[in-house]
């Protein structure tokens, strides 16, 4: 009986052991990185005159019922100068005759036509690569056809990130609000995701954007070859390009509500896993730091959870566990949870640690699932 008292006191004595080490691991997380985007503040919108010429790139594939939508929304923004590039990339549907229409509407649309060629890669690199290089202009914006700018004022919010030691600006792209708890998942998925890479990017360590919202320059783009030397992966357009070129504090971020692009969501769960397939597909190119520090959350929050339940249902150290869970809990929703209000996402901050410990457990188990390679389908 000795014997079993002791190895149940060795055994809770480790449960509480690591329930305090990841309670530190995050709450050092709070302190040292998501607190850092809590507290950023954004700068004022310069004179116009400071503005440099953009060129606004749009890679898009049988996508004439969004191009239909977009391109007005972009050509009529509020800048100074600046032109629109659609790459329309092997489409078989009727944008090309679309683009010709609102090219004879708008002299600064510029179209670059890619015809259907069975030995392409699949992606965006190349359509981007060939508008890169079609571009007049040295600063680039990129959106998505799919994607619909919050005001006439997108470029300049987005713009006023560049200066002479700033080449790249972080945009953030979310997802229009919709019925349904796939939709309020997604939507989380999304906000998380973007507190966690402006976050990263403000303590020093960036490591991606996203393709829907992200602004560069040419010198930016030719400093590290563009996308030569990961060309071979479909995707990483945003994030391994980011974690390459975004470098000596050159970079930026932009989260005023003006600057958003948003963009509609999957609606089916079957879209949502071939589109997160799709996003885990670069994730093995990381390098150890970022694996790691990406991981580490996620995992030390699984713990926590696990330790505190044992914990409780082995009545040991009940009222300290209990001080010490809820004290972080309320730290998150003062930290995270306003985060997330920052992205104007306020129906989730408001149930924060339910997103939370519920993201915790579900997204690892979808990244084990669907840690395979994709089929390419771009």
């Amino acid at each position: 009986m000795n014997l079993e008292q002791n190895s149940m006191a060795s055994l809770t004595q480790w449960l509480f052991i690591l329930f305090v080490a990841a309670w530190v691991i995050q709450f050092a997380y709070l302190l040292l990185i998501h607190l850092r985007f809590l507290l950023f503040k954004s700068k004022a919108l310069p004179p116009e005159t400071n503005l440099p010429p953009l060129s606004v790139i749009v890679a898009a594939r049988n996508e004439s019922e969004n191009l239909y939508e977009l391109i007005p929304l972009i050509l009529e923004q509020e800048y100074p100068t600046f032109e629109v590039i659609v790459v329309n990339n092997q489409s078989m549907d009727d944008s090309k005759w679309l683009l010709k229409a609102y090219q004879r509407q708008y002299p600064n649309l510029h179209v670059v036509e890619l015809e259907k060629n069975q030995h392409l890669r699949p992606g965006k690199k190349l359509p981007l690569t060939l508008a890169v290089r079609a571009a007049s202009f040295d600063h680039f914006i990129f959106t998505d056809a799919d994607c619909r700018p919050t005001s006439k004022q997108w470029l300049k919010t987005m713009a006023k990130g560049f200066s002479s030691s700033t080449d790249i600006v972080l945009g953030y792209g979310p997802y229009v609000t919709q019925k349904g708890f796939l939709n309020r998942l997604v939507r989380y998925d999304t906000a998380w995701i973007a507190l966690n890479y402006f976050s990263f990017a403000l303590s020093g360590l960036p490591y991606m954007g996203v393709g829907r919202n992200l602004a560069y320059s040419r010198k930016a783009f030719e400093s590290v070859g563009g996308f030569k030397s990961h060309y071979y992966i479909v995707s990483g357009d945003d994030d391994l390009f980011i974690q390459q070129a975004a470098k000596n504090r050159n970079y930026t971020i932009s989260i005023e509500e003006e600057s958003f692009c948003p963009s509609a969501p999957e609606t089916t769960w079957k879209r949502w896993v071939f589109q997160k397939r799709r996003h885990y597909s670069t994730s093995s190119h990381y390098n150890v730091i970022k694996k790691s520090l990406l991981g580490i959350y996620p995992v030390s929050l699984f713990f926590l959870l696990i330790s505190f339940i044992s914990l409780l249902l082995t009545n040991t150290m009940v009222w300290v566990s209990l001080g010490l869970f809820f004290g972080l809990i309320l730290a998150k929703w003062l930290i995270q949870g306003r985060g997330l209000f920052k992205l104007k996402e306020k129906s989730l901050a408001w149930f924060f640690p339910f997103w939370d410990f519920f993201y915790a457990m579900f997204i690892p188990m979808v990244f084990l699932l669907l840690n395979r390679k994709p089929r390419n389908k771009w």
